[in-house]
């Protein structure tokens, strides 16, 4: 990375919780004591104490985390930008917030607070030499693809799980975001392929879910608890 190249993160917190089951969203909820968007601002801050951070989030929540970081004594520096109607907007809105045009920007799941110092250093590194990286993982499971009401087996092999942070030149990312939106812009390595960049895939680490259901909370405690008794 060039001297002039900085980090940025824009940490996607934009969810109401309905698969949770929950009244709040779900990186609000308790994960160890703590928020699950607390875990993942402090993983990203171990990998880069200088790093800019804008957390885009649903703008009904706002008010009530910028409350509840004060509460917390929350030191980790981070501004909020208020999210739009589909991930891509809400990407663009964070963009917007970012005056840098030489660094590299990560986009991430705030709720994927196990996203390895690894993986994170993988794909910002990768983006900083390529323009473009996401992390992947292999797939264990068989797969089988639907075709009505018969299927046929697949080769996974051929198949990666894409997880986050996606990390790109700022500039390019920008640029790929002019375009209008469509539905198959399902992450920012869609927008990036779509404006005709190609994407690099790099080492990520299974551990680096996305919580989705009540059972992932149990699974990330779990596995907190775990990193924390092999770190002591």
């Amino acid at each position: 990375m060039s001297a002039q190249a900085h980090n940025h993160l824009i940490l996607v917190a934009g969810g109401t919780g309905t698969r949770m089951m929950q009244h709040l969203p779900k990186q609000f909820l308790q994960l160890l004591g703590e928020p699950v968007i607390v875990h993942t601002l402090r993983q990203f801050r171990r990998f880069d104490p200088h790093m800019n951070i804008v957390v885009v989030m649903h703008p009904d929540y706002v008010e009530y985390w910028n409350h509840l970081r004060e509460t917390l004594g929350l030191d980790i520096p981070h501004h909020v930008v208020p999210g739009g109607r589909e991930r891509f907007h809400s990407v663009k809105a964070g963009l917007n917030s970012i005056s840098d045009v030489h660094g590299i920007v990560g986009i991430h799941d705030a709720v994927r607070p196990l996203a390895s110092i690894a993986t994170i250093r993988n794909a910002y590194e990768a983006a900083a030499s390529g323009g473009a990286a996401v992390p992947v993982i292999p797939v264990n499971e068989s797969l089988r693809q639907m075709t009505g009401a018969t299927s046929v087996a697949l080769n996974r092999s051929l198949f990666r799980l894409v997880q986050t942070p996606q990390c790109f030149s700022i500039a390019m990312l920008k640029e790929a975001f002019q375009q209008e939106y469509i539905p198959e812009f399902t992450d920012d390595a869609s927008v990036m392929e779509a404006a005709g960049h190609d994407i690099q895939l790099v080492e990520g680490n299974r551990e680096n879910i996305k919580l989705t259901t009540p059972e992932d909370l149990v699974m990330a405690e779990a596995l907190i608890r775990s990193w924390n008794d092999s770190a002591s």
